[in-house]
């Protein structure tokens, strides 16, 4: 039967659920928790921030643009099941290690078997593949070298970036210039500005500390492992500061653009983020907690640095896009601000 109350549950966050409860479920219910669809937002605010940009530019497709939207979710669905295997594979998730605690992991939970799980893995990244190729071939070959860009990160993060500290680095990558760099080439035609590939870090600079909550949560489980991710590698406390310092810089950015006319003051807007900041860093100063804290703030244990800065960031990326909304309207209109 079908259950859209868990579809949009799975899409807001990831559902603790067990076998009995996961064989009375749909196949879209079952998809969107094996893929961890909670976080998709990230990436369909990626698209539509290269659409928009796109849109200001004066070359906008829908078509296009939705396909691209399509295209970048199934390839980040189909890395989070890649993950999940690779990591099944190598013994990572053994033994209660953090990803089988805060969610459920289909093969290490057995609520998958490897055929059907192999099953999902091939429909998802078929689908991600079919919509890359039909873009390179109404684009051109500049599409063709982001879908190969594309295809090495979904491939390779999991194994070996994660694990030698380039996963990090790679979000920064793949959030920026490749996500809504490449929405943006792909749906003004074949357009490529280095001024939308600034702007893209600014926003790739969100996901990023979302993953810098995720390994730093999970930095002793790590560690333990042999995964070396970039937490591992430079310490908790430079990594809880490290996000203070990334999501500072995203503010730095914004006004900088604003203050050189490449956007207009609508994008100060992500300044009501201010409060939601104050209220995550005071958490990412302080040493992640031994156990569940009490209250609201330990709700999702062991998630705990990466929930409230997968909030923040939700704040902020929202802010951010009704900032550029406002903002191509108003150019669109011919208002034109010079600050200067």
């Amino acid at each position: 039967m079908v259950n859209t109350s868990m579809w949009i549950k799975a899409l807001r966050v990831i559902p603790q659920i067990t076998k009995t409860e996961w064989n009375t479920l749909d196949v879209i219910s079952r998809w969107l928790i094996a893929t961890r669809a909670a976080v998709f937002i990230m990436t369909a605010t990626a698209a539509a921030i290269g659409g928009l940009l796109a849109y200001r530019s004066g070359n906008f497709s829908w078509d296009l643009f939705l396909l691209s939207m399509l295209g970048i979710v199934m390839a980040h669905a189909s890395n989070n099941l890649l993950n999940d295997l690779v990591d099944h594979k190598r013994g990572i998730d053994k033994d209660n290690y953090y990803r089988s605690l805060y969610g459920p992991q289909p093969l290490e939970h057995g609520l998958l078997s490897m055929k059907s799980f192999m099953t999902y893995f091939y429909i998802t990244i078929g689908i991600a593949l079919a919509i890359g190729v039909y873009l390179v071939a109404v684009t051109g070959i500049g599409a063709f070298w982001l879908l190969g860009a594309g295809l090495f990160f979904l491939l390779f993060y999991t194994w070996p970036l994660k694990y030698y500290g380039l996963g990090e680095p790679s979000v920064i990558l793949v959030w920026g210039p490749l996500m809504v760099g490449g929405t943006y080439f792909v749906v003004s035609g074949g357009q490529w500005d280095n001024w939308v590939v600034l702007l893209s870090l600014v926003y790739a600079l969100g996901p990023t500390t979302v993953l810098f909550g995720k390994h730093t949560d999970k930095l002793p489980e790590d560690k333990a492992k042999g995964v070396r991710t970039l937490p591992v590698l430079i310490g908790e406390k430079a990594a809880r500061f490290s996000t203070i310092g990334f999501w500072l810089l995203q503010y730095a950015f914004i006004i900088t653009l604003v203050l050189t006319n490449r956007l207009g003051p609508a994008m100060l807007i992500v300044l009501l983020a201010l409060p939601k900041l104050i209220w995550a860093s005071k958490v990412f100063i302080h040493p992640r907690p031994a156990t569940k804290p009490e209250g609201k703030s330990g709700e999702g244990w062991p998630l705990y640095l990466v929930s409230h800065a997968f909030e923040y960031n939700r704040i902020f990326g929202m802010l951010f896009l009704l900032g550029l909304i406002i903002d191509v309207i108003l150019y669109k209109f011919g208002v034109v601000w010079n600050i200067f």
